[in-house]
């Protein structure tokens, strides 16, 4: 995709990986609507930018999502549109509360599938719907139980809908690995290969502007992680059970 003109709409946008997305598609001539949950950080970076449509949403409340859809549409319909929405919270299993458990999955992944509906409709004609897995879903790592299994059955999802959605919609998957983001501050171990957000921004732009399904960063942690889930469980577990 050549950015350029291009209305895209960015779930995500007043902090992280989204926030800093938005600079570089802006830099790129893309003509941005922006949410999150929170107005303020939202209107301080459509300031910044110097363009940007502000609608605020929560991808885990369904009439919030539809009431985004219809004011954007009131404009006409969109290009791209991107959820980097997530949440995360590290910690063994017995630790995990129930509460920040379901509203973990509620944003993760039911959120992720309330988007992808909102895209009917929506996008032109061979837009692009991307989604947001991680290398986290790529196999069950110590410490991170939930958060990898809703990114787990989000690539599921996304590769099911790569398919459902053709040649309407252009599904795409971003899989990144660990980024400096307020998100990953939460980690006790070290981080292999972390990457800063605005290379990780430049990393996912020109995977948009590719034809490949997938977006997966760097690829020294997600090509050794792609091969853990191709070995047999003996030796796959025993790695893990070292990390």
């Amino acid at each position: 995709m050549d950015f350029s003109g291009k209305r895209i709409w960015i779930v995500g946008a007043s902090s992280g990986i989204g926030q800093t997305l938005a600079r570089e598609l802006s830099r790129r001539g893309a003509l941005l609507v922006l949410s999150a949950r929170s107005v303020e950080p939202l209107e301080t970076l459509a300031r910044e930018l110097g363009q940007g449509e502000v609608v605020p949403v929560d991808i885990s409340d369904p009439e919030s999502l539809d009431d985004a859809r219809a004011e954007i549409l009131a404009s006409g319909k969109l290009d791209a549109m991107i959820t980097t929405a997530a949440l995360y919270d590290p910690g063994h299993v017995d630790q995990i509360e129930r509460d920040s458990a379901r509203k973990l999955v509620e944003v993760n992944l039911l959120g992720t599938l309330w988007f992808a509906q909102a895209a009917k409709g929506l996008l032109r004609e061979g837009g692009q719907l991307v989604l947001f897995g991680s290398v986290a879903g790529y196999f069950g790592l110590p410490k991170g139980q939930l958060y990898s299994a809703s990114k787990a059955a989000v690539i599921n999802l996304v590769e099911s809908l790569r398919v459902e959605y053709a040649p309407e919609i252009d599904v795409r998957l971003i899989s990144p690995g660990f980024v400096n983001t307020r998100l990953t501050e939460k980690n006790d171990f070290d981080m292999p290969f972390v990457m800063e957000p605005d290379a990780a921004a430049r990393r996912i732009a020109d995977g948009l502007a590719g034809t490949a399904f997938e977006t997966h960063f760097p690829r020294r942690l997600t090509w050794g992680l792609k091969l853990l889930q191709r070995l047999p469980y003996r030796l796959s577990l025993w790695l893990t059970g070292r990390m």
